[in-house]
């Protein structure tokens, strides 16, 4: 018998920088080598994870039955915008998915996590606190230590909006002094975190270039940053558990 294939439809919501691009095509390029290297990890029978691409801001969705669970990425975007169409209709759909249907699971990363905490109707919000970017230790809370294996998990932040606070029903993975509501969790429902798996040394350098050109990094923060791009970081143990989560029966 051959093993269930699991088909996972990831919702592109922004595209990379240049020298990103060069590399991976498009962003959902980066996932694909994200769950490449945790399949392997999880010794997967090959083709056993499906993963189709979807171009959101240009309004292209799946069908719901055609796929087994969503993941919404990252983007330059504020998640609590009103006013720009593609943002609005994400949010929908992802109500759509999440209460409409108990079948289809949702994980969202970064921008993703915050669509998802504004679909489930708490507050997202420009962070007070700043920004949080590089590599971070985040501190696990019981259900994160739980998952993930570990007292705390080193991964790839650029964020400075945030979850204000957990969703009924709904299960923190982390926190940190900066912000509370690191990852969130709902068993075959959802997961989520505010990090970002995904990234890469390579990325984030670019990342921060761009900004610290833009002034909104100053040298300081900037040079601070990027001392911690080349540490240690957990972004396939994330996957992992986004596969076991999709894969969880």
């Amino acid at each position: 018998m051959s093993a269930p294939v699991t088909r996972l439809a990831i919702l592109e919501a922004d595209r990379l920088f240049p020298h990103a691009a060069e590399k991976y095509g498009r962003y959902g390029g980066v996932f694909v080598d994200l769950f490449d290297a945790a399949s392997e990890k999880l010794a997967l029978p090959d083709g056993s994870l499906e993963i189709s691409l979807w171009n959101i801001q240009e309004d292209m969705y799946p069908q719901l039955e055609d796929i087994d669970a969503i993941l919404i990425t990252g983007s330059r975007a504020d998640a609590y915008d009103d006013h720009t169409p593609w943002i609005k209709k994400l949010v929908e759909f992802t109500r759509r998915v999440l209460f409409e249907q108990t079948r289809v699971r949702v994980i969202g990363v970064c921008f993703g996590h915050q669509v998802i905490g504004r679909a489930l109707g708490v507050e997202v919000k420009r962070n007070e606190k700043g920004w949080e970017a590089g590599v971070l230790p985040i501190p696990l809370l019981p259900r994160g230590k739980e998952l993930f294996g570990r007292d705390s998990l080193n991964i790839f932040l650029m964020h400075r909006d945030v979850v204000t606070e957990v969703p009924e029903g709904v299960e923190r993975l982390g926190q940190t002094d900066k912000c509370a509501v690191q990852g969130m969790y709902a068993p075959k429902r959802l997961i989520s975190v505010q990090g970002h798996p995904e990234h890469t040394s390579d990325i984030q350098r670019e990342i921060l270039d761009t900004r610290r050109k833009l002034g909104i990094f100053s040298d300081e923060t900037y040079r601070e940053i990027v001392g911690r791009l080349e540490l240690e970081q957990e972004g396939v143990a994330v996957a992992t558990v986004f596969i076991r989560f999709m894969q969880e029966r």
